[in-house]
């Protein structure tokens, strides 16, 4: 097998990029979206930072990005993180791959504190999280409704930068 390799994502990669967001809409336990947006709003929403693929031999297998958290300048070094995994290559070390990029990226571009919001039910995400210096911030109880009117929690986890805002 080859072996999987992290490229910036482009433009081009949309349409598998929405296919691997699809499935994970589809979990249930990934977004609280029903459908992915279209490129344009998608590519407003993230910065133009870490926005990484994983590929193997051609094929995209996930991808993740980094949106903003605040538009107030204090806040410029607060990132949101978002890593998806397709359906076929979870469970293989994929995820992990694409936090450790969006994790160097951020630094290399001056963010100090990295954060997500994930579905306690999504064990395999929380483990990624924590498996990269993520911690358990804290649990957003009934924090929204999903598609079907469920009221949902969510696991709040950061991570601070060991190089990033030290001083």
């Amino acid at each position: 097998m080859t072996e999987v390799t992290l490229r910036p994502l482009d433009p081009r990669d949309w349409s598998a990029v929405r296919a691997i967001y699809v499935e994970g809409i589809a979990t249930g336990n990934a977004t609280f979206e029903t459908e992915p947006p279209d490129w344009d709003a998608w590519d407003a929403s993230r910065l133009p930072l870490g926005r990484l693929v994983a590929e193997q031999g051609g094929r995209i297998l996930g991808f993740a990005a980094l949106s903003p958290t605040s538009t107030r300048s204090a806040y410029a070094g607060v990132a949101e993180v978002m890593v998806y995994v397709g359906d076929e290559a979870r469970g293989q070390g994929v995820g992990r791959l694409l936090m450790m990029g969006l994790v160097q990226a951020a630094e290399a571009a001056g963010i100090w504190t990295l954060q997500a919001s994930v579905f306690p039910e999504n064990e395999a995400s929380i483990r990624v999280h924590l498996s990269v210096g993520f911690r358990e911030v804290g649990r957003r109880e009934r924090i929204a409704r999903s598609h079907d009117g469920r009221w949902r929690d969510t696991v709040f986890l950061e991570r601070r930068s060991a190089v990033v805002g030290t001083e």
